[in-house]
Parts: C-alpha cells; sequence; structure tokens
C-alpha cells in the first residue's frame, strides 16, 4: 500500500499518541507500506514543528524539531510531483498534499483536512481519516 500523509497527519503522529501515531507505526511494520512525501510537504513540516505549541511538545518529549524531522525523513520516500494540480479552491495548499500523493501513484492520501476529505478520491487515489487508513492496513491482503 502506498499512502501519502498530510502534514496535520503527520505533525499529530509525532507530537501525540493517537490514531494518527498508531497509523504510522503501522506502517513502519508492514513491508507492503510505503510512505511518500514531497519536499513541499516535508519544507510545511520543518516549518510547522518550530510553531510554539509543537516547539514545547517536543520539548516535553526531550526531542528537537530537527531531531524529529530527520527521523520522518528516513522513513519516507521522496518524490517530485510534475505540476501542482488545481483541485481545491477553498485551500490551494492541500493541492501540494494532492500532487505529493498524484506523483507517488498512492492507494490513500490520508488527511484531518475537511476540504481534502471532502473530495473522496482524486484520480483513483482514495482520501481518507487516519481512522480509515488504519483499518484499510489492518485488512488482509486479496489473494492473488
Amino acid at each position: 500500500m502506498r499512502l501519502v500523509l498530510d502534514t496535520n497527519v503527520v505533525l499529530s503522529a509525532l507530537l501525540w499518541r493517537g490514531t494518527p501515531y498508531r497509523l504510522l507505526e503501522a506502517i513502519r511494520r508492514q513491508e507492503k507500506a510505503r510512505l511518500f512525501a514531497s519536499l513541499v510537504l516535508l519544507e510545511e513540516l520543518a516549518e510547522v514543528l518550530i510553531r510554539p505549541i509543537p516547539s514545547r511538545r517536543l520539548a516535553l518529549l526531550g526531542y528537537t524539531a530537527q531531531e524529529v524531522l530527520a527521523d520522518h525523513v528516513e522513513i519516507v520516500d521522496l518524490v517530485t510531483p510534475g505540476a501542482t494540480p488545481s483541485v481545491v479552491a477553498s485551500d490551494a495548499e492541500d493541492d501540494h498534499v494532492i500532487a505529493a500523493a498524484v506523483a507517488a501513484a498512492a492507494d490513500l492520501l490520508v488527511s484531518g483536512d475537511r476540504h481534502l476529505l471532502a473530495l473522496g478520491s482524486h484520480l483513483g487515489i482514495r482520501i481518507v481519516t487516519p481512522a480509515d487508513a488504519s483499518r484499510l492496513m489492518a485488512e488482509p491482503a486479496a489473494p492473488h
């Protein structure tokens, strides 16, 4: 399964121990799962990690933004989108997540963003919540 996680999901997974964290752990454990990101998504994560609330949370956990970002970069395959489509009129930043998912030929784009979730899918890529992605990953693979 090929996945792209929206920055809001990655941030939640890295800083708290809820559903996004469990999803990221499942992705790390499953050989069939591959996680993809683009440079734009990694830059957005780097910028968000140094904001006041994430910075305080990281300090409580005993990590720096640089350490957490470096760890995340180790587990993702980097893709370079050819173009950024204009799909989410109400939030153009979301188009970068879609562009990464298209470039990765992702099965799932995982987000908590209502604008993306409202789409349901794009070019055959299912757009789901972290809870939905966790359920889909837990399903047994179909026989060949």
